[in-house]
């Protein structure tokens, strides 16, 4: 691992305030940014309605893993965005680069608002969506780091993690953005207009939001370290390999994506998107209300990141990102519990007097995601487990014995499925349509609501919560890009810092929801997937803390 480097020469410190040309740079780079993190976000936020819409083919169930799966589509191809966009910024500039990214993530956010649903063309519908999404994906993966690596190689040595800091805001600040939108047209539209049409203008606005991003980002000139290199023929003939088939660099690339941006990615996709599914899917609370908390909670912390990201100049970068992902997995699990007690107290009493058990044989309960729409699940457990999901009503499970029909144990109350597959059509609505018809009565009367009571819901408690949640995302990610840019030489800075943290974010991060989601799916238990960020935040505070070097002094003008 390369030494720390505290040499005099490069960019040097300074402690007055911040120049009208630096804040230029950081205003028109954050700006554009923030209107990439808003149209990548959008899809996220309206996963719910999207799904209705698109993946309409399926079961209601399946649809939203798949909506899910969408959205993950845009994060799985962020490192190859990083890939081609990230060599593209090392070979002909920053500036460039980051123009040509903003112009196919504004043009690919557009076109969702005018595509037609399933319900008109068809599964060409899907199809186009995952396209567009792909395309998304490809162009996140070439802002980030260009806009790190731009606003870092004109920031004085000392204050890199502060000057950085402003990039780190610009994902929250999107998704905050995204929110308001879509509240805003929410509350003038109505439910059932928006739901209907509605959620198609916040995409169309993407048009206003381009014209507006490139031209600031066409007043702004090449970065100077750059250029400075470029002018003396140090530019990378091939950042690809420099970055990738050499082991010197290989290695940091690898710490740096298991040491750092994995666990940055989870803590950060826990604290905001997670936490605004949980409300919205588990806890049943209302779409404006969930989205309201969660844009309170990100108001109040986002200033946190400029926080962190000033302190890391003093602290160091490392000492914070750690302490994120350690806070983060030792609470999360009494923080959800917490959200679930002040969210929907009716279920968090339900749960403890009256718990939930499916007691059926094991290979009669099959995993329910039904990629085609074509499968039918007919065992007394599967029709019994699907019933539960959909009302989000967490139960454990229990092993009967061989060939017996599944129950439903409430408290004391027992509710018998029943075995469909031999059934005909007709008899088998009728005695679905009864099963429902009592495993409904049965949990409304062991107090399980079918949404959260607004009147019940402890607001200030519950933004606090979640306030924290974000506080976290603050830690991990504010000093994140200072040390990612400084990790790597600036020949192939572009390219080396940004396919670790795509595949963190992208990867690790992007697929979060799905997998969380499916581990609830599977066992019954709303904090399961809980497990999944958890174990990656330990994973990377283990490998950061020994692996990873401090870089807050280092020289980024040389290489």
């Amino acid at each position: 691992m390369a030494t720390i480097d505290t040499a005099s020469t490069g960019t040097p410190p300074r402690s007055g305030g911040i120049t009208k040309e630096e804040r230029k740079v950081i205003f028109a780079s954050s700006l554009g940014t923030v209107f990439e993190w808003y149209d990548f976000y959008l899809y996220g936020s309206l996963a719910a309605i999207i799904a209705k819409h698109f993946f309409a083919g399926v079961n209601e169930t399946t649809a939203f893993i798949f909506a899910l799966l969408a959205f993950a589509a845009g994060f799985a191809v962020r490192p190859f965005g990083a890939i081609v966009f990230g060599r593209l910024g090392d070979m002909i500039g920053r500036k460039h680069t980051f123009l040509i990214t903003i112009v196919i993530m504004g043009v690919s956010t557009a076109i969702v608002g005018l595509l037609p649903g399933y319900a008109t063309i068809g599964v060409a519908a899907p199809v186009i969506l995952i396209t567009l999404r792909l395309l998304q994906g490809l162009a996140l993966g070439g802002e980030y780091g260009g806009a790190a690596t731009y606003v870092a190689e004109h920031a004085p040595r000392n204050r890199r993690g502060f000057f950085t800091s402003w990039i780190q805001t610009t994902a929250t600040l999107g998704l905050f953005m995204s929110l308001l939108v879509i509240l805003a047209c929410r509350t003038a539209l109505g439910n059932e207009a928006f739901e209907a049409w509605g959620w198609r203008i916040p995409f169309l606005l993407s048009i206003i939001l381009l014209a507006v991003s490139v031209y600031i980002r066409l007043q702004l000139s090449e970065s100077p370290v750059f250029q400075k290199m470029k002018d003396e023929g140090k530019a990378s003939k091939a950042p690809l390999t420099e970055s990738f088939a050499r082991w010197d660099n290989l290695k940091v690339v690898i710490m740096s994506l298991l040491g750092g941006t994995a666990g940055q990615a989870v803590v950060w996709y826990t604290g905001q998107f997670y936490a605004l599914f949980f409300l919205l899917q588990t806890l049943k609370i209302d779409a404006q209300t969930a989205n309201l908390l969660i844009a309170g909670s990100l108001l109040i912390g986002t200033p946190f990141f400029v926080i962190f990201g000033s302190l890391s100049d003093r602290i160091g970068r490392k000492p914070i990102i750690m302490a994120g992902c350690i806070l983060a997995a030792l609470t999360y699990f009494p923080i959800f519990t917490a959200l679930t007690q002040y969210g929907n107290p009716d279920v968090f009493v339900a749960q403890e007097k009256n718990p939930v058990k499916v007691i059926a044989s094991p290979e009669q309960c099959s995993f329910q995601f039904d990629p085609v729409g074509k499968a039918r699940f007919t065992s007394s457990c599967d029709l019994a487990k699907t019933l539960l999901a959909k009302r989000a009503i967490p139960y454990e499970n229990v092993a009967a014995e061989p060939n017996t029909v599944a129950q439903v144990r409430i408290g004391d109350r027992v509710v018998e499925s029943f075995e469909g597959s031999a059934l005909p059509a007709a008899d088998f609505k009728t005695r679905n349509d009864a099963f429902t018809a009592n495993l409904a009565a049965a949990l409304k009367d062991a107090g399980y609501p079918e949404k959260a009571d607004p009147a019940k819901i402890n607001y200030p408690m519950m933004l606090l919560l979640l306030t924290v949640l974000v506080i976290y995302v603050t830690m991990v990610y504010g000093p994140i890009a200072a040390w990612l840019v400084e990790l790597f030489p600036t020949r192939i800075r572009y390219t080396s810092m940004s396919l670790p943290y795509h595949i963190g974010n992208g990867w690790f991060g992007g697929f979060l929801p799905t997998v969380a989601f499916a581990m609830v799916a599977a066992t019954g238990d709303i904090y399961y997937g809980l497990w999944y960020p958890i174990v990656i935040a330990v994973a990377t505070a283990i490998l950061g803390t020994f692996f990873l070097p401090e870089t807050k002094d280092r020289d980024i003008l040389k290489d």
